[in-house]
């Protein structure tokens, strides 16, 4: 029978830094046993009841549940010797969910109802068999379903209710159709559990109680970041491929798994190793304070590094900060306080994005009203490296002082959209441009290296 779901509040852990492991072989056979071949063909009201335990996860004890966990427990006659098996696996098989296991009868992209899956080849649950029975794999899918919401829908409940069942039916479905031990891990929201964030990683080493040999270990999805080719389109994402490299295991796609095609090329969309600065004299550029008294403006995307230059340049030259997001307030109040500063002899830096010419006009007019000169501090960073840094900044205490949030993509297409490049014809005494480069301790940057996005 299904169990209700068991909320389970999961604090948040981070992995060493890994190491990427030889390829491994594989040759497929068919294991398919009568029994297996039975229950496909046996009616569901025929049927002993399924074996699957679901629980609901959170980050911390502070949020919300996020994660789905289910775990399948299959009849002892169809697995022998099942306790004396299990006890000896330390080598994980982890498989990402829709179009690398299943994809869509329909041939939809997204599923129309639960009953809506086929095999995403017809070897696939033969090849699972021999993995677990005869190569010593424990085998767990990883899932990132972000159409699935654990929060209470209050306006529509009962859409928000068979949406979850509705997942949870497919899974069961094909697990009962699979009958081997097998859990299923599902991430339905853009926390530290969503791929290529290793938080799911982190839960089932924990359920298992076990510490792989990532040598043998191996992650199958479809996300690889491959390139159009003879008539194939290019992936969506790279998530899968980066998550198998956060975790430090194996990764191919389900044409190289179950196929065994060659691989295609494939792109990241960011390479965080590019932003390592040569030296510890490029990751930072020296600030000279030029005026006893000044106005400086910082300029560029969230994430861009615009605070952290603050706290180590400029913080330690005197400089009093306004930034929005910290004071709470509109721009009005923070033009108000930044000019109560200069009135007791402190000078101020502007810490916001300040995207305009409009929006830096203010400041402007603000240094002009207290005949004092402004500069600009222009941050250059590229969309990903400052969605990454958003990222890595909200979902690791450590480097997270001022405990910012995850931003959404909005907040950065909004600067996109809005952006235009400071001009010293606008009014400023000089400009400091300032391209990103990672400043930060070793523990920092084993953290900062990681796929986050």
């Amino acid at each position: 029978m299904v169990h209700p779901a068991k909320p389970v509040k999961r604090k948040q852990s981070t992995l060493d830094a890994p190491v990427s492991p030889p390829p491994l072989r594989r040759k497929v056979q068919s294991t398919t046993t009568p029994n297996a071949v039975a229950s496909f063909f046996t009616p569901t009201s025929q049927k002993p009841p399924e074996k699957i335990i679901w629980q609901e996860r959170a980050p911390n004890d502070d949020t919300p549940s996020t994660l789905l966990v289910g775990k399948y427990e299959a009849a002892h006659d169809s697995v022998p010797a099942l306790n004396q098996l299990e006890d000896k696996k330390q080598k994980v098989a982890a498989f990402d969910f829709d179009s690398t296991l299943i994809e869509t009868a329909s041939g939809k992209k997204f599923a129309s109802d639960s009953q809506d899956w086929k095999w995403w080849h017809p070897s696939v649950p033969a090849t699972l068999r021999k993995l677990y029975l005869e190569d010593g794999y424990k085998l767990v899918v990883i899932s990132n379903q972000g159409g699935v919401s654990l929060k209470p829908d209050t306006k529509a409940p009962k859409a928000h209710t068979s949406k979850v069942a509705s997942f949870k039916a497919k899974v069961s479905a094909v697990f009962n159709q699979l009958d081997l031990p097998i859990s299923i891990y599902a991430a339905t929201e853009k926390d530290l559990y969503r791929k290529p964030r290793t938080g799911m990683w982190t839960e089932l080493l924990d359920d298992y109680d076990i510490q792989p040999d990532l040598e043998q270990c191996i992650f199958v999805g479809d996300a690889g970041g491959r390139h159009a080719d003879g008539g194939k389109p290019k992936d969506f994402s790279c998530s899968d491929r980066n998550f198998a490299q956060n975790v430090g295991i194996k990764f191919q796609t389900p044409e190289e798994f179950f196929l065994q095609e060659p691989p295609r090329p494939f792109t990241r969309t960011l390479e965080p190793s590019d932003y390592l600065p040569d030296s510890a004299a490029e990751a930072t550029t020296p600030f000279t304070k030029k005026q006893d008294l000044d106005v400086v403006i910082l300029c560029g995307s969230p994430g861009a590094g615009k605070s952290t230059f603050y706290w180590k340049q400029l913080e330690p030259l005197g400089y009093a900060r306004v930034n929005q997001d910290i004071l709470k307030t509109k721009r009005d109040r923070c033009i108000k306080v930044a000019g109560e500063y200069l009135k007791e002899g402190k000078s101020v830096v502007i810490d916001n994005t300040n995207a305009d010419a409009e929006v830096r006009g203010k400041w402007v007019e603000l240094a002009a009203k207290h005949s004092v000169p402004i500069r600009c501090v222009w941050f250059t960073a590229a969309p990903q490296i400052c969605e990454h840094n958003n990222v890595v900044r909200a979902l690791n205490n450590a480097m997270n002082p001022e405990e910012r949030t995850i931003l959404p993509t909005i907040a950065f297409r909004t600067f996109s959209s809005r952006y235009k490049q400071p001009k010293l014809s606008e009014g400023f005494q000089d400009i400091t441009e300032i391209d990103f480069k990672f400043d930060g301790t070793e523990a920092e940057r084993a953290i900062w290296l990681r796929h986050w996005t």
